[in-house]
């Protein structure tokens, strides 16, 4: 039989009346009853009557196909099934309609599935919605949306609605730092194993979400508010508490110009250093700029430096080594406006550029050092500056009693030190001899004094620039052997070790006599009570 393709068509002759057959009355089927097919696809539906002279059709709006017929049966086919509908078997048996209608339910997986792109930053301890846009999949009663965080669940929601129109599924999480770059994705699970098929699924690209967290305080500079001309200053400007540190961009600006510096990232911390030479053609001030930048974040700092020049006083010596009683002319002097505000040697006076006085060198003098010292007031602030210089007198020897004492008396044997140091410059020479014989007079450590040291010597302390003599007297304590006591001690010991061993002899034999004498009387005390009674 040739088949017959044709349009959707709608109800036929409404004006019939449509009977729900009973018992005994004409009966129109309609096989399968229900059906569960794919979007797109087809299915052959088996009408037939009970009627003598059916006149049977179906009503459908998909395109359909006359396959084979009967005396009371018709088998179509409809392709291209779209939606969900009910396909209508209908029967003109006589004046009357009658009628069977089929469940067709249509599956397809969904079009597209999408998750929005996230922010290109998302701050810590906001709140993140997730938006995942679900296109087709039906029935939507079996269809479910899944946000993932990675492989962990976030939130699992029942698409429903309409296939015809896209579906919104949102999930709202609150980002941490533990989110930062972690992957994000929406999943749609299409379950048909009621129907006897299986769990579908399809995955929407993955979008990866970068956090960021600042702290409530901008970036730190630590440097001073003043540069002096001629020194390098090293500039330091640093975070802490932001992430992600190493996503962190910091630099340092002077007078408007980015510096050469060098940046650390570490965990929470970022921090930029930079060295500067500070030279004259700097500005008075100069704005000093720490901006910091992550995300879409920028966070500055910004402090005026004052630039100045301030060079240390001038002192000088007219002389720096002279002989004892020459005059030297102490001077002090300070520049760039800087004032002089001490030089040691002279009384407290009011600030001035220049202080000066002279002296006469004297031994005291020696190695005394003068003190210079200037201020400069810049910005309010007072800074100070010094200078030092030492002066060297020449003089000849000195041998007093400080230096080296006239008299020491000593005990023969014992350990001393003999100290006689004659003072000078340049630094004298020393000999001690013993007037007598010219001995030399040991200086220092004197391990054992000997009598042999008795006696009086004369010390010499000479260099190029004089001498000087002093007399001093060594005195040994020592005491003359007894020969009786030695002799009376020699005699002594022999009798006291002959009467010590008498006494013990003695004392021995007198124990053994006591011994014996007991014996003998427990001897006759045992006899006695052995003998026989009267």
């Amino acid at each position: 039989m040739a088949s017959t393709r044709a349009k959707p068509t709608l109800p036929l002759l409404l004006a019939l009346v449509v009977v729900i057959p009973g018992p005994g009355d004409s009966q129109v089927s309609i096989h399968p009853p229900k059906a569960f097919l794919p979007r797109g696809g087809s299915l052959q539906v088996n009408c037939s009557s009970s009627c003598e002279n059916p006149s049977l059709g179906l009503e459908t709006q998909w395109l359909k196909d006359e396959l084979e017929s009967g005396p009371s049966w018709k088998l179509f086919e409809l392709s291209d099934i779209g939606d969900d509908s009910s396909p209508m078997c209908y029967d003109n048996c006589g004046t009357t309609q009658y009628s069977a209608s089929a469940m067709i339910t249509v599956y397809s997986f969904p079009e597209h599935v999408e998750l929005d792109r996230l922010p290109v930053w998302q701050q810590v301890g906001k709140n993140l919605t997730l938006r995942c846009r679900v296109y087709g999949g039906a029935p939507r009663t079996q269809l479910s949306a899944v946000l993932l965080r990675g492989e962990e669940t976030l939130s699992r929601q029942p698409v429903g609605g309409d296939p015809k129109y896209p579906k919104e599924i949102t999930f709202t999480v609150l980002a941490s730092r533990g989110d930062h770059g972690a992957n994000f994705s929406c999943l749609t699970e299409l379950d048909l194993r009621p129907q006897g098929l299986a769990l579908f699924s399809n995955v929407s690209e993955v979008r990866q979400l970068r956090t960021f967290d600042l702290p409530a305080t901008n970036p730190k500079l630590d440097t001073p508010d003043l540069l002096e001309v001629g020194t390098q200053q090293r500039l330091l400007c640093s975070l802490e508490g932001l992430f992600p540190a190493p996503e962190a961009q910091i630099y340092l600006e002077l007078g408007g110009r980015m510096l050469t510096q060098e940046s650390t990232n570490s965990r929470d911390f970022v921090s930029a250093t930079a060295l500067v030479e500070v030279t004259e053609e700097f500005d008075r001030t100069m704005p000093l700029r720490c901006v910091l930048k992550l995300a879409d974040q920028t966070l500055e700092t910004q402090r005026t430096l004052r630039i100045y020049n301030f060079s240390a006083p001038v002192l000088t010596l007219s002389q720096l080594e002279v002989s004892e009683g020459s005059q030297v002319t102490v001077k002090c002097e300070a520049h760039g406006g800087a004032q002089v505000v001490h030089l040691s040697g002279v009384p407290p006076g009011p600030p001035t550029p220049q202080v000066q006085f002279t002296l006469n060198a004297s031994p005291e003098d020696h190695k005394r050092r003068f003190f210079c010292s200037a201020v400069l007031e810049v910005a309010g602030k007072f800074l100070s500056k010094n200078q030092t210089l030492e002066l060297h007198v020449l003089y000849g020897p000195r041998l007093d009693e400080r230096d080296c004492l006239g008299n020491w008396t000593w005990q023969e044997g014992s350990r001393q030190t003999l100290k006689c140091q004659a003072s000078g410059n340049p630094s004298p020479k020393l000999i001690c001899s013993r007037k007598a014989d010219g001995a030399l007079l040991p200086i220092g450590v004197v391990e054992s004094v000997k009598r042999e040291m008795n006696g009086t010597y004369k010390c010499h302390a000479f260099s190029s620039h004089g001498n000087v003599t002093r007399d001093v007297t060594l005195i040994v304590l020592y005491h003359h052997q007894n020969n009786w006591a030695i002799i009376i001690v020699l005699v002594l010991v022999p009798v006291v070790l002959v009467i010590s061993v008498a006494i013990y002899i003695y004392n021995h034999q007198r124990k053994i006599r006591i011994y014996k004498l007991q014996k003998a009387q427990e001897e006759a005390m045992r006899l006695k009570a052995q003998a026989p009674p009267p």
